[in-house]
């Protein structure tokens, strides 16, 4: 006997197989682990909030942007988790806050003769960022409560979206991290620390994403062949490799300097690119060093990503796939042209963030191609192939 036939028989029958069933047709959908049943609107429920977690955390990546290029991460000298939530709110409170910025080397050595006026400007910079990071935690905690004790959050689901509050609670750590590195002796955060407080929020929102599109989903019935999500994860891991180069070249602020293209101060491939001692401090340390890698990883990108598509249109057996695949082409040569424009212009703030906005978007769109190939999207295997 087959194990559907025995669980024919061994199900309950609670309505006659003569009689129709006067239950509404709403099926329940099966997790992602098998394990349990999400009724449809609990799906919708869980995706449309999440959705929203992720959106907001795209904004605090932009507003994150927005502070660095307009130099105020270090305007708040203090970590106050809980108060600081409240901005200053008398003229006493702002000059407090505005003689302890006078106290760290950013404004003695860059904004030295700064007003009032000018400190509140980066200070609301920041201010914002810190306080979108505590609303998003707040967005996601309240409901996730809600959710849980309606009974929406499958036994499954319930520790990834736990990790998931954790993973911010210690991005917020991280941040406060960053900016002790520009209190004492520096008069910018350390590029080191930048890289890994935007290359943590890339990853956060990758893994929201990556919960929303796994949501109700049932059991794979194939297995999906190897090559496609091999290659679509050597994507995405370039994708997020050019990201972090990207955050480096902020850190360093290594786009003020050799705007021009194609050639990068006169040359192909300029000199000077290991002038650095020791060698490796070049790839991290080096402006010119450090931006030839950006431009080299974004040409990788746009290259990898092409093939991508190509080899995948060429393949007949690989439909499913052909479409997540041609929008990340074109997303990524879409970003290299805004990257191009981006320098020429010498990084103003408002392509500076369309920039970093669309590097999320290939990333969002990398993440999502390989999503596909796992889900089962791929050409399936013979079973006889998937067992050998």
């Amino acid at each position: 006997m087959s194990s559907n036939e025995e669980a024919i028989i061994t199900a309950p029958m609670s309505v006659s197989a003569t009689q129709p069933s006067t239950e509404p047709d709403v099926q329940p959908v099966v997790a992602a682990s098998g394990t349990e049943a999400m009724p449809p609107w609990h799906v919708r429920a869980l995706r449309l909030w999440l959705s929203f977690v992720a959106l907001l955390i795209v904004a605090m990546i932009l507003v994150g942007g927005a502070t660095r290029l307009t130099d105020s991460g270090l305007s708040i000298t203090e970590w106050q988790p809980i108060v600081g939530a409240i901005p200053p709110l008398s003229d006493a409170h702002w000059q407090e806050a505005f003689d302890a910025y006078k106290q760290i080397p950013e404004y003695s050595q860059v904004n030295q003769g700064m007003d009032l006026q000018g400190f509140k400007a980066i200070y609301w910079w920041e201010w914002a960022h810190r306080f979108l990071g505590r609303f998003i935690g707040l967005v996601f905690f309240v409901p996730f409560v809600a959710f849980w004790f309606a009974g929406y959050v499958p036994r499954p689901l319930l520790p990834r979206l736990l990790g998931l509050f954790v993973l911010g609670g210690l991005q917020g750590a991280l941040g406060w991290y960053m900016v002790k590195s520009g209190l004492v002796d520096r008069v910018d955060v350390s590029q080191y620390r930048l890289a890994a407080h935007f290359g943590v929020a890339v990853l956060i929102f990758g893994y929201t994403l990556w919960l929303i599109l796994n949501l109700g989903r049932g059991p794979r019935g194939a297995v999906a062949a190897r090559t496609p999500a091999l290659v679509a994860g050597v994507v995405l891991v370039l994708v997020y490799l050019q990201l972090l180069a990207g955050a480096l070249v902020a850190g360093i602020d290594g786009g003020m300097g050799f705007n021009t293209w194609p050639l990068m101060n006169g040359a192909v491939i300029p000199a000077g690119l290991g002038a650095a001692e020791p060698w490796y401090l070049n790839i991290f340390e080096n402006p010119l060093t450090v931006q030839f890698d950006h431009r080299v990883l974004g040409y990788t990108v746009v290259l990898a990503a092409v093939l991508q598509a190509v080899w995948l249109a060429r393949n007949p057996d690989t439909d499913g796939l052909r479409p997540s695949a041609t929008a990340l082409a074109v997303l990524s040569l879409l970003q290299v042209a805004l990257g191009i424009w981006t320098l020429l212009s010498f990084v103003p703030i408002e392509l500076g963030l369309a920039h970093q906005a669309g590097a999320i978007a290939v990333f969002a769109a990398a993440l999502y191609h390989f999503w596909r190939c796992v889900a089962g999207e791929a050409p399936a295997r013979s079973q006889t192939a998937a067992s050998a």
